[in-house]
């Protein structure tokens, strides 16, 4: 556990500072942005799931009174490949393609053409008067059959990446990766049992309330300003800059507050139309997208099919373990089939091991990031084989994970040593935890699983401005999904000495604050956070400085305690501590305003791991599931405000028992998504959820001055194998497909 540290601030638990704003309607959200002389963009996008574009003819819609600019695939550059951009992924001519259809409609509801016009109702008339000419091709939609070899092809210039040689023949199979180490063959053959099994998981959505919008406006000296709900503001403005060949000084991207994200805010989509309607009509141009575009047209998590084979001792020794991964990319390159291929058996130390990874394209929406992306897929598999495995050994599942549990110094499947980690306290914590020792309900039935994520560092700066008063403004570049701008408050106060209502912390633009990448990947609280840290540590040393320059003695003779520039111990001073407020408000004579600075590539994120469990009933007349109880436990390295840390773990189990249970997108034959909203794509609300209980473990991550872990993916990872434990639990049978619908169940009862 973490060392006793006597922190003054951190570990509190703060009201969140932008709470009053967003309860009494005065935050501004990314439909909110109105500008004068604004014009209202309109999407018309593809009816079918497959078809090539052979004429997009705009003139009637543009003869339209009120119609100001239209725009289709032909009036954006040419975009060269091979760079990589956004959290999941993707080459940005890809991406460019994405935003707009050239040649083919690759999945229905893919963009084709754009109008803007003086009112929403004119624009939406004209897209009627656009005339498409489409030759409707067959669409393929399973991943299994995409990766056939007769199967129609997406993309007849698309060969399978990293095969030992490169392929003649193109192929939906975008690429191919592998994990492996040991022996695996011998290690089966030590096994004394052997479990294996096919799980399917379909697309699903993040489910953020607020949708896709954005408004643009171009000046006369031909730079752009776009006002956008996004993950990462300086991401977005490389994206619009990169697809509509711009200079990147000559975008400017302005976060607004966020109405949710969980990864699917990482992708420009509305972004780069508005700023070239906004050009080509000479006005601001607004874009909001309604829900069903957001169902159809922006990016879920892959859906996949995973197989997976373990062996084992007697005693619960896992001997081998083998994997076969095939994830949905959607219309293009880009799913997370990486990440799902170093989770999968990433809590675990195991000697022999094979991870066989497939990238497939299929007619869908291209996927984007949710929530540690490509995790929650493989590692159901993983803990349904291993939950498969204890009723076969006759072995508490937490037992069995504790035999084969990774600890500090274990070699992660993916390469590198683990620092300490938190696992093993995980499962320590859950076996004690008194849900866990409580009996079950008669007729209930209970489910284990782990969650892993390994979490990123990547690029953060941060600015901490002294005012005149002594108060303190931190300013960074991450929108603050969850919580980040109070985290960011505590460490600076932390850091400072000084109470953490004398700091405010705010989020800039990509004008107004250093580059920082996207708020995702867990990073925020530790890369931005270390920033803010680092800033703060800088105005430390100015402060310092300025005391010494005061009282005329060495700098080494001055050190900093409680906020507070006193001299050290055994220094002959007979001068009184400086505070904040008294060192800025003599900074005129002392060398000017006092500002800190730090900007850095965090390394050592420090990998998260959990242990969830959950008690349920099945109605055995009607198949539904009702969730008595479910049980979150992982490691935060640090909570910086255990209630922004257990609303991450409360999210990502809801979101996660969600798609166990319910969620999936519903396609027909032709590629059209059935279920295109919330009334039928069915996300968990209040009634349908027990409250959440959650422990928080503290093993301190060693790369983080206050020993941080993200905490915002791994909540997603477990839920789902947890769920299916405890349905296999309670019925008996066991149904490796999600979702566990009521008419799944009772196909597997033997019901109607």
């Amino acid at each position: 556990m973490a060392e006793a540290v006597d922190y003054q601030v951190l570990g509190t638990r703060p009201v969140r500072p932008d709470g009053v704003d967003k309860v009494t309607g005065r935050a501004q959200f990314g439909a909110d942005q109105n500008l004068p002389n604004m014009l209202h963009g309109k999407i018309l996008r593809s009816p079918h799931a497959h078809a090539r574009i052979k004429r997009v003819d705009l003139s009637k819609a543009l003869a339209m009174d009120g119609v100001c600019a239209a725009v289709t695939g032909a009036d954006f550059p040419t975009v060269a490949s091979g760079v990589s951009i956004g959290e999941a992924g993707g080459d940005v001519m890809d991406i460019a393609h994405n935003v707009m259809a050239r040649d083919k409609a690759l999945y229905h509801g893919h963009a084709v053409a754009a109008v803007a016009a003086t009112s929403l109702e004119i624009a939406e008339q004209a897209l009627d008067a656009i005339d498409v000419e489409y030759e409707v091709l067959p669409p393929v939609l399973d991943v299994l059959q995409a990766m056939a070899p007769a199967a129609p092809l997406l993309d007849e210039n698309c060969f399978t990446k990293n095969l030992p040689e490169k392929p003649d023949k193109p192929s939906n199979v975008a690429s191919v990766m592998a994990l492996s180490r040991g022996d695996v063959e011998a290690g089966f053959e030590q096994a004394d049992l052997v479990v294996e099994g096919e799980y399917r998981i379909p697309m699903a959505h993040q489910g953020y309330i607020e949708p896709h919008a954005c408004t643009a406006t171009v000046n006369e000296e031909g730079k752009a300003t776009v006002w956008c709900c996004t993950q990462g503001q300086f991401d977005f403005r490389t994206a619009i800059a990169k697809i509509l060949d711009w200079k990147v000084g000559d975008m400017k991207v302005v976060p607004s507050e966020i109405g949710g994200g969980f990864g699917g805010k990482t992708v420009v989509y509305l972004e780069p139309v508005a700023v070239l309607l906004s050009q080509r009509a000479g006005r601001p141009v607004k874009m909001v997208m309604s829900r069903e575009e957001v169902f159809r047209a922006t990016g879920p998590t892959s859906g996949t099919v995973c197989r997976v084979k373990v062996g084992a001792k007697q005693n619960g020794r896992i001997t081998a373990a083998k994997a076969w991964l095939a994830y949905e990319s959607g219309a293009f390159p880009g799913a997370p089939v990486g990440p799902g291929a170093m989770s999968i058996f990433a809590p675990y130390d195991l000697e022999n091991f094979l991870v066989e990874g497939h990238e497939v394209r299929v007619n869908k929406p291209k996927v984007a990031a949710y929530r540690a992306p490509g995790a929650p897929q493989s590692m159901h598999a993983m803990e349904v084989a291993l939950d498969d495995l204890a009723r076969q050994l006759n072995m508490d599942p937490l037992d069995l994970r504790m035999v084969n549990a990774a600890d500090e110094g274990t070699q992660a499947p993916y390469g590198p040593k683990f620092p300490a980690i938190g696992f093993k306290a995980c499962i320590e914590a859950a076996k004690k935890h008194p849900n866990y020792t409580a009996p079950l309900l008669e007729g209930a039935g209970r489910g284990v699983a782990a969650g892993f994520w390994f979490n990123v560092g990547m690029q953060s700066s941060a600015e901490v401005r002294l005012n005149e008063d002594g108060t303190v403004i931190v300013m960074e570049g991450n929108p603050d999904i969850g919580g980040s701008r109070a985290s960011m408050s505590l460490m600076a106060a932390e850091t400072l000495g000084v109470p953490y209502e004398q700091v405010k912390t705010y989020v800039g633009d990509t004008e107004s604050t250093g580059f920082c990448n996207l708020t995702g990947g867990s990073r925020t609280t530790f890369a931005t956070g270390m920033a803010v840290v680092r800033a703060c540590e800088d105005i430390i040393a100015q402060c310092r400085s300025r005391a010494a320059a005061t009282w005329g003695v060495d700098e080494e003779q001055v050190e900093w305690r409680d906020g507070q520039a006193v001299p050290a111990p055994g220094v002959n001073a007979d001068v009184n501590p400086l505070s904040l407020a008294d060192l800025a408000a003599g900074a005129p004579r002392t060398g000017g305003p006092i500002l800190g600075r730090a900007s850095l590539n965090a390394q050592g994120a420090g990998a998260s791991f959990s242990v969830n469990f959950t008690d349920l009933k099945v109605d055995q007349e009607t198949g539904a599931v009702e969730v008595l109880s479910f049980t979150a436990v992982q490691d935060a390295g640090k909570a910086i405000h255990p209630a922004y840390v257990e609303g991450q773990m409360q999210g990502g189990a809801a979101q996660g028992l969600g798609w166990a249970l319910n969620e999936e997108y519903i396609y027909d034959a032709d590629g059209v998504m059935e279920n295109a909203g919330f009334l039928d794509y069915r996300v968990p609300v209040a009634s349908d959820l027990p409250m959440i209980d959650t422990e928080i473990v503290e093993v301190r991550n060693p790369s983080h001055p206050y020993g941080v872990r993200g905490v915002g993916e791994t909540p997603i990872v477990a839920p789902l194998a947890a769920t299916a434990n405890a349905v296999r639990d309670a019925i008996g049978i066991r149904i490796n497909d999600l979702p566990l619908s009521p008419p799944r169940i009772l196909a597997a009862l033997g019901g109607e």
